[in-house]
């Protein structure tokens, strides 16, 4: 593709997915009217506009990411992706019939997909072209630190708490545990941006240049970035709700769950992209960054913003996973531990990340 054409479409996509997501609202082809067939064809349509801007967004957020230097850069893209998936949950829970597992099912399948699937590509791909790549591990400990500690509060805890039914906290609970969440992600980000800040950067880039190009326009960056994250959020509403719509309609089994993960990979794949690229460009400490950040950057602001709406609206939420998905989680995390413990990886330890992830992906469709 020509630089002008690059160019153009670099321009013309944030419009357009905003445009089209307008159009669709107006129209009355919401994902509430009309026959499944339709709504089938409106998700088709809504999901190929939005890919295609989703790799445009990812261009806009790495040029601020450029500007603005590490380790901020890295937080740009996950600050905006985890913004999409706040969206997204709350206006699915919103939708339709009460659905108090959804935002369970989403943020785990954050959690699988990035410290598993994402990180397991990482590790394997990177590993193979660089032989072995560096870490920094007091950046990385931190990232599991508080991984770890959010998971274990929000997605396992609820199901042992005896005040309310299993899988759920109460009212006081569930504000408890959502403030300490974002008191937690908060201290994280003062120490990833201020006071360790040498913790979370490689000290060489290697065959990637961080300099800016002068004649881009930062703020034409930011308006096009934030211009595309809205369209993105409102087309993704369309996508997940109709699939969501039809999977009831024919009532296939395990349906929250298949949403979640649909949800989950949606607003991954900008992050996903960017953590693979700088993989393969043995910046496999800005991959981590990425990937990690965006884990806990989940569970550090949806639970309390989805907390918020369901205690707002009265709407019950259901966070404590099954037995199956807590031996899931709980063997994703120690092996991060395990991987993260020395300051070299190989394409071996991601391939230990690749088939806890392969063994999720199975247990969606064969619980």
């Amino acid at each position: 593709m020509s630089g002008f054409a690059r160019s153009a479409v670099s321009y013309a996509m944030p419009l357009a997915a905003l445009a089209v997501a307008i159009a669709v609202r107006a129209s009355g082809l919401s994902v509430d009217q009309g026959s499944i067939n339709m709504r089938i064809l409106v998700g088709a349509i809504s999901s190929a506009i939005m890919f295609t801007t989703i790799f445009v967004v990812l261009d806009h957020a790495e040029a601020v990411a450029r500007r603005v230097g590490e380790p901020y850069g890295t937080l740009v893209l996950t600050i905006a992706v985890t913004a999409i998936e706040v969206s997204i949950i709350v206006s699915m829970m919103l939708h339709g019939e009460n659905n108090p597992t959804l935002a369970r099912e989403s943020v785990f399948s954050t959690v699988m997909i990035t410290s598993t699937g994402v990180v397991g590509v990482c590790l394997t791909f990177g590993g193979w072209r660089h032989r072995t790549q560096a870490i920094v591990r007091q950046g990385t400990s931190a990232y599991l630190a508080v991984l770890i500690a959010l998971t274990v509060m929000t997605l396992i805890l609820p199901t042992y708490t005896q005040t309310t039914d299993p899988g759920t906290f109460s009212a006081a609970q569930l504000g408890f545990v959502s403030v300490l969440s974002v008191l937690l992600y908060a201290g994280f980000l003062f120490a990833q941006t201020v006071r360790h800040r040498d913790d979370f950067i490689e000290g060489q880039a290697h065959g990637v240049s961080t300099r800016a190009d002068p004649h881009e326009s930062i703020l034409t960056r930011v308006l096009l970035l934030a211009i595309g994250l809205i369209g993105i959020v409102m087309l993704a509403e369309q996508v997940a709700a109709s699939i969501e719509d039809t999977l009831v309609a024919y009532q296939v089994s395990q349906a929250d769950a298949i949403v979640g993960a649909l949800i989950a990979g949606l607003v991954l794949m900008p992050e996903s992209v960017s953590a693979i690229r700088a993989a393969l460009n043995n910046e496999l400490q800005r991959g981590l960054n990425v990937a990690m950040g965006s884990a806990c950057a989940t569970i550090g602001l949806t639970i309390p913003v989805v907390a918020a709406a369901s205690l707002l609206t009265g709407r019950g939420l259901t966070l404590g996973i099954p037995a199956a998905d807590t031996v899931l989680l709980v063997l994703a995390l120690f092996i991060s531990s395990v991987s993260f413990s020395n300051e070299r990886t190989t394409f071996l330890t991601g391939l230990v990340h690749l088939v806890v992830f392969f063994t999720y992906v199975l247990l969606i469709f064969v619980p």
